[in-house]
């Protein structure tokens, strides 16, 4: 469905959604640097190489609607295409089924992918180098500025941009999810106080 809506945009409409997530971008660039001086060798081997990791398979993986589109912008036909192709795979649960001979499949993985790190890790981690925990809740702060609704987002006005022009999908949880339809009222609430 992104991929139909993209290819019937003008090439400057489609500038105009590279613009909207480029500080997301930049974002995503910091949580990569930081996890990869800090956590790469220890996650590639515990749960990667190791195949034991019990988080990562495709139903457990919340995908946000932002993901994808901004994982479609950003991605070639080539890689768009081999994702297709895997999700129309069974997947035989012992991996999430995004994880090529090349580790994660996507250009801009999933946010929730992108932000978990499983208490083994981070306390290995943080009890070395007390500094980098506070650096990673830094990270984990300016991750709401993107995803949770209590405040205008960058995942909200994405979906709203689809809905406009009439797409619905199961991945627009900020306008479907009971709960941060919630917190969008509440936060509403509050501000008119």
């Amino acid at each position: 469905m992104v991929c139909r809506h993209l290819k019937t945009l003008s090439v400057q409409e489609r500038q105009r959604l590279l613009s909207q997530i480029s500080d997301y971008l930049l974002f995503r660039d910091a949580v990569n640097a930081f996890l990869s001086e800090h956590f790469e060798n220890i996650c590639t081997q515990k749960c990667y190489q190791s195949k034991i990791s019990a988080c990562c398979s495709r139903d457990g993986i919340i995908t946000f609607f932002g993901d994808v589109l901004v994982n479609v912008l950003v991605s070639n036909g080539t890689e768009i295409k081999a994702l297709a192709r895997v999700l129309k795979n069974p997947n035989d649960g012992f991996k999430c089924i995004y994880l090529g001979d090349h580790g994660c499949m996507w250009r801009i993985k999933p946010i929730i992918c992108e932000m978990f790190l499983c208490d083994p890790a981070e306390e290995s981690v943080f009890k070395k180098k007390p500094m980098t925990n506070k650096l990673w809740l830094e990270l984990k702060q300016r991750e709401k500025h993107y995803r949770w609704p209590d405040r205008p987002v960058l995942f909200d006005d994405l979906e709203k941009y689809f809905m406009a022009e009439g797409y619905s999908s199961p991945l627009m949880y900020l306008n479907n999810s009971p709960g941060l339809l919630r917190v969008k009222e509440l936060a509403k609430k509050s501000n008119h106080k």
